[in-house]
């Protein structure tokens, strides 16, 4: 199997090292808009690299992994699908809906196959929470508590790019919400803060939000998010039911400490960052993909699941903007579109 991997700066360069030490993988292609960094890539892992993304396809391969900026994932997709080709994007499809039910029109008319890259997913962690709720082992789930904080703000120069905090950051947790719970989010009540540095204000973002959301069965859910968690990369997720009460993300590295007497101290070694966090997670993903494209397994993530989940940060997003409850059916694309 040859595979083009288009993007490679930090995720690009994790799946390229995955996928180049695949069985199945034969040989990748990389190319990045800077030529310069796809080549030392290509030659320090033995590939080739493309000067650009027309090589991609003229070349010829059989899958594409897209890493590139996020605006650009639309086009990409829409290219692959209509070149008859299997898709691994990163998250999201695109930034806003339109953008978002397009490409996945084009997969869907193409009859190709588009996998997004929630890696959450693929943690164990999270399978074992999916797991418990499935079982019973819960009983009447009520409460689930996300969160994800990171330990440092992004660039500057990248924040008006992102999509801000609910579409970037909190769009893993509200995935992950529906994926553990197996349910929809009917509202949210958003809110967010700028309080921290001028730059998130100046890119009319904030650097801390939080959502109540309530699921189609009741269940009530926290989804906080800040860039500015000093002691660390923090992402956990609390179930509560009427059996049972666990926890994701809860472990020696986790950068939380009790002010009890015999609570556990602060970690040594918390977690910097998301790559480290979910290393393991990003290797799984990049082999279900490979399975995916050699017909060996259904698709764990499509560009619907991907949808849904950007539809709960619009509704965050409008939410935070207008100060008041948001019902998901006034975001488009729905279980009533020809989307789901």
């Amino acid at each position: 199997m040859r595979i083009g991997v288009i993007g490679t700066g930090r995720i690009g360069t994790i799946h390229a090292n995955t996928l180049s030490r695949h069985r199945e993988v034969g040989s990748l292609i990389l190319t990045d808009t800077d030529p310069a960094r796809a080549q030392e890539l290509a030659h320090r892992l033995g590939e080739t690299a493309a000067p650009g993304v027309d090589e991609i396809f003229k070349w010829g391969v059989d899958a594409v992994v897209i890493t590139t900026a996020t605006s650009a994932h639309a086009e990409l997709i829409g290219r692959a699908a209509r070149s008859g080709l299997p898709v691994f994007c990163e998250k999201p499809i695109a930034l806003d809906l339109p953008g978002t039910l397009n490409a996945i029109a084009e997969v869907e008319a193409a009859g190709t196959i588009l996998q997004m890259g929630f890696q959450r997913r693929f943690d164990t962690g999270y399978l074992g929470a999916r797991e418990a709720v499935g079982s019973g082992r819960l009983g009447r789930l009520h409460t689930v508590r996300a969160l994800t904080s990171d330990q440092a703000p992004p660039p500057p120069e990248w924040l008006p790019l992102s999509g801000g905090l609910f579409r970037d950051t909190l769009i893993h947790d509200f995935d992950a919400l529906r994926w553990v719970t197996g349910r929809e989010v009917a509202d949210v009540y958003a809110a967010g803060s700028d309080a921290g540095p001028a730059m998130f204000r100046a890119a009319g973002d904030v650097d801390t939000g939080a959502a109540l959301l309530t699921l189609d069965d009741g269940t009530l859910a926290t989804a906080t998010a800040t860039r500015l968690n000093g002691a660390g990369y923090d992402v956990r997720m609390e179930l509560a039911g009427e059996l049972d009460q666990i926890a994701v993300g809860l472990d020696d590295r986790t950068p939380i400490a009790s002010t009890e007497p015999t609570g556990p101290p602060a970690a040594d070694k918390p977690w910097p960052g998301f790559l480290e966090r979910f290393g393991p997670a990003y290797e799984a993903e990049l082999a279900a993909f490979v399975d995916v494209v050699l017909g060996q397994r259904a698709n764990p993530c499509d560009g619907r699941e991907a949808l849904q989940a950007l539809r709960v940060a619009e509704a965050c997003e409008v939410s935070r903007r207008e100060r008041r409850p948001v019902a998901l059916a006034e975001i488009p694309g729905g279980v009533e579109s020809a989307f789901r």
